[in-house]
């Protein structure tokens, strides 16, 4: 495929089907993702994406709240699919009556085109109206009996790209008077080792400075908490990675951030890139020196 080809995915199908969930697995290949695009803005929107070439991924969400829907989707896919520069591709998401029913029921939310009447109705008018677009689609998948992780694993074994896996480390130091990183799965409090900040030559420096490291890992506590550490993570992150994480991140924190935490986090990143794709980042590092 040229490297300017713009690869579309439209998710449509049944409401309550699980075209949130598909728009975020999708959003998590690489997608660039808009929810409930009118289809007479498709052309308008392509030609802007093509002028950008920022972006050569992109999937839409097209669903019962566009109103003109019915009235210009299949207009606006034979445009797509006279365009040289578009490969599109339709994925149909379908669920049974029954499964339909009980998901509207849990959510208490009303069927789009029955508002004031029975859900059930509103299905059945709804599988009518979509039955020619199903026809068209490429990819049809019936969620009836798929957990939203389970819907997301098909998605992704569809869709991502052969040389490119999802799933990523993001190894973080951080000072624990700061505050936690809100956003961390599995944190470290290394405050139990010794502390650089109270040798002189070492305090305006960080862990990333050579005589820091290895003050830092020359004591055998270090050495015993590296070892249970990364095998504490090498057992975790395969069933992290099989639950659907797209992203695991590690938060390693000591008192300020800029000494211990900094110099575990090098190293324990360093030892994951080898197995996943690995980040590795400092909140806290130079805060002390900015403030």
């Amino acid at each position: 495929m040229a490297s300017n080809q713009l690869q579309l995915v439209i998710i449509t199908g049944m409401s309550g089907a699980g075209k949130t969930v598909a728009m975020q697995s999708l959003e998590d290949l690489g997608y660039f993702c808009v929810d409930n695009l009118p289809p007479t803005l498709l052309p308008k929107f392509w030609e802007l994406m093509k002028e950008s070439g920022k972006m050569n991924k992109i999937a839409l969400v097209m669903d019962l709240r566009s109103r003109d829907f019915f009235d210009s989707i299949d207009s606006a896919l034979d445009d797509l699919d006279n365009t040289s520069f578009i490969t599109t591709k339709i994925l149909f998401l379908e669920a049974d009556d029954q499964v339909l029913v009980s998901r509207y029921k849990e959510s208490r939310r009303h069927h789009p085109l029955e508002p004031n009447g029975s859900v059930l109705e509103g299905i059945r008018s709804e599988r009518e109206l979509l039955s020619d677009l199903k026809g068209r689609a490429q990819l049809v998948i019936n969620t009836s009996r798929l957990s939203p992780r389970e819907l997301r694993d098909r998605i992704n074994q569809e869709f991502k790209a052969e040389d490119k896996d999802i799933f990523n480390v993001q190894v973080m130091s951080f000072g624990f008077k700061y505050g936690l990183p809100l956003d961390a799965d599995v944190v470290f409090d290394v405050r139990f080792l010794p502390n650089p900040h109270y040798i002189d030559k070492m305090r305006p420096l960080t862990g990333k400075d050579k005589e820091v490291y290895d003050y830092v890992m020359k004591w055998p506590e270090t050495e015993t908490f590296l070892d249970k550490t990364l095998d504490l993570l090498n057992f975790t992150l395969p069933f992290y990675k099989r639950e659907g994480k797209t992203q695991l991140i590690v938060a390693i924190g000591c008192t300020g951030g800029q000494h211990r935490s900094v110099a575990l986090t090098e190293y324990i990143g360093k030892a994951l890139e080898s197995k996943y794709e690995t980040i590795i980042s400092h909140r806290d590092m130079k805060r002390r020196k900015e403030s």
